[in-house]
């Protein structure tokens, strides 16, 4: 690993670590981020012009400090170094950057790095030891191999549409695009793996992830179920939050608001609701079996409290429960201000936006911020400079040639 980095990059489990991120949109950024926040150096790679996809395209167009909410989202702790991957001169920097970083990480659609001398048997020439990441939809075979990966596509393929709701509803997709994030994370997984294995072998390897298989790998208790015993999730006449969990597993109408109903024994229920019948359903799968009449039973039994109210009874009763928020309840909540889960993180111009903070608690070397977002091209110049020993006047010939550009307020 090279070891030659800035100070404000000195922090972190992953602070000796360098990697290329050329993603765009959601899986791939994801991923960058996330080692960003571990401490890793990450270079965002972008076409010079406009950049990714997600810096002139996000949700309704919504900005903070002149930058798509959707980009600041996913590429914070990121330098930006703008560059024509298709250049002779582009070609050359990246080609010198890899000699220098640990990772590689791409998410374009099959073959297209090839195309541009960028895929892994051309930089594992150029680096023996390089980790090359590929994330795709469907991975590198297959008769879907050259197909588009998006998340809601994926999610169709998975089957996991069928496993919430109500037997006549239509399908039902999750909006936490859980196939990119999910994908993203288990990239990183793959990426540390390979590290750990360089350690011992001295060589770096090629990564794959493909979306649908992490969308069926988070299906497993389901896909297990249903290879080896047959029977899929069914969605009964009765609406539930899913299809294999037994009732009352699902959401409420309260007085005021929603309530959730997790894994509770039905015994528990019915000394909550005060019905004999329920306190008799003793057993685990009475919850499968009597499903839509329990359902049907208790569908309006919550709408005389409210529902913090019912929580306060709940949990008194050791019954798995919570409310139901938009983002609005949520940031309010009290736990999240408490743990500070929403953060700042600085931008260029020296302003600064609120985000989400990472996940991983670590008492050695915790997770940090160090930058927001970049500015396409922000640091072109010192990673040109800086790291890859380039002259003035190289750097100002590829600027001319249009190999590289750098922020127009440096």
């Amino acid at each position: 690993m090279d070891t030659s980095k800035k100070a404000d990059d000195s922090k972190g489990a992953l602070s000796s670590l360098r990697v290329i991120d050329a993603t765009q949109m959601l899986a791939g950024p994801i991923a960058g981020t996330r080692l960003g926040d571990l401490g890793a150096d990450v270079i965002k790679v972008e076409p010079p012009t406009n950049g990714e996809f997600n810096r002139t395209r996000g949700f309704e167009d919504q900005m903070s400090n002149g930058e798509m909410t959707t980009f600041l989202a996913v590429n914070r702790n990121k330098r930006s170094l703008a560059i024509d991957l298709k250049s002779a001169g582009g070609k050359e920097v990246i080609y010198e950057l890899v000699k220098k970083s640990d990772v590689f990480l791409q998410n374009f659609r099959y073959g297209t790095a090839d195309r541009l001398g960028i895929g892994y048997e051309d930089l594992k020439k150029i680096n023996p030891r390089i980790i090359y990441c590929s994330i795709s939809g469907y991975g590198s075979f297959g008769p879907y191999r050259d197909r588009p990966g998006q998340d809601l596509v994926v999610q169709g393929y998975s089957g996991s549409m069928f496993s919430v709701g109500a037997s006549g509803d239509d399908p039902t997709p999750s909006a936490l695009w859980g196939a990119d994030v999910m994908t993203g994370y288990q990239a990183v997984i793959g990426i540390l793996a390979a590290v750990e294995s360089r350690h011992q072998t001295g060589v770096g390897q090629h990564v794959e992830v493909d979306m649908l298989s992490v969308v069926m790998d988070c299906q497993l208790q389901e896909l297990v179920t249903f290879l080896n015993a047959g029977p899929m999730p069914r969605r009964m006449e009765e609406r539930s939050a899913h299809g294999s969990i037994p009732a009352p597993y699902g959401v409420y109408k309260t007085k005021d608001a929603w309530l959730t109903l997790a894994m509770v024994p039905l015994p528990i229920l019915g000394e909550i609701l005060n019905d004999d019948w329920l306190k008799t359903l003793v057993h685990y799968n009475d919850g499968h079996k009597h499903r839509n009449e329990v359902y049907k039973k208790i569908r309006n039994r919550f709408l005389d409290k409210t529902t913090e109210e019912w929580i306060k009874i709940c949990d008194e009763a050791g019954a798995w429960c919570g409310p139901v928020y938009n983002y609005k309840d949520l940031v309010n909540d009290k736990h999240i201000k408490e743990t500070n889960y929403i953060v700042e993180q600085p931008q260029f111009r020296g302003t600064s936006a609120k985000t989400v903070r990472p996940p991983i608690r670590m008492n050695q070397t915790p997770p940090t911020i160090r930058r927001g977002a970049p500015a396409l091209g922000e640091h072109t110049q010192e990673i040109l400079q800086g790291l890859l020993g380039m002259s003035d006047g190289k750097i100002d010939e590829l600027i001319n040639a249009g190999a590289v550009s750098k922020t127009k307020e440096q």
